[in-house]
């Protein structure tokens, strides 16, 4: 029997739910259970727009039928929708804030990783800013903005300047029980009528 899910937020046109770290967005080879197939246990006609990984916990939506998940496609798309993660770096990161701009390409020997690459890679920019600094424990808590959406894109970008994220066991991410990175927020035009529509989630560290 699958986990009923409590959505964030909840209309005619979509649905928007937190994810808990270590569930797979969508059906894997082996592994039927996951968000997509609790949300569609109590809401069949729930679509997927999107994904997070695996590791990564906060907001996922859904979009009630194929109008609904044609207009947030091509909201994603065209960039409009506007993504804000929070995650716990290794190290202490100076400055308060930035932006990296590194090619991310497959990294086909070692798939599903990802890694820098100025020959062959696709445009990928990140923004951040920092929260707070743990002096002792040696980390620093950040706002991320993902500008474009390349696969593992956070991760291998904070790893390409040092300070990888923690939990993070496929790019040298401190030890811990889970990735420290959490879909914290999205705003978007609403697909019935285009008006904003932030949502939130709070991390759970």
């Amino acid at each position: 029997m699958l986990a009923c899910v409590t959505p964030l937020h909840l209309d005619a046109e979509l649905i928007a739910v937190d994810k808990p770290a270590g569930l797979l967005a969508v059906p894997g080879r082996t592994e039927p259970d996951c968000l997509a197939a609790r949300v569609q246990a109590a809401w069949p006609d729930a679509l997927v727009v999107h994904r997070l990984d695996m590791a990564t916990s906060g907001l996922m939506l859904f979009a009630r039928g194929a109008v609904a998940q044609r207009r947030l496609g091509d909201a994603f798309a065209a960039r409009r929708v506007h993504k804000r993660y929070v995650a716990i770096a290794c190290g202490v990161l100076d400055g308060d804030a930035g932006t990296i701009d590194l090619p991310l390409a497959a990294d086909w020997p070692r798939r599903p990783l990802q890694r820098v690459d100025h020959g062959r890679g696709r445009p990928s920019l990140t923004r951040w800013r920092v929260l707070a600094r743990d002096a002792r424990a040696g980390t620093t808590r950040l706002l991320l903005e993902p500008l474009t959406g390349r696969t593992h894109q956070l991760r291998v970008h904070l790893q390409a300047i040092g300070h990888p994220i923690v939990g993070d066991t496929l790019y040298g991410g401190a030890p811990a029980p889970r990735l420290l990175l959490h879909a914290a927020q999205l705003a978007l035009p609403h697909p019935a009528d285009g008006r904003e529509l932030v949502l939130d989630s709070t991390p759970p560290f």
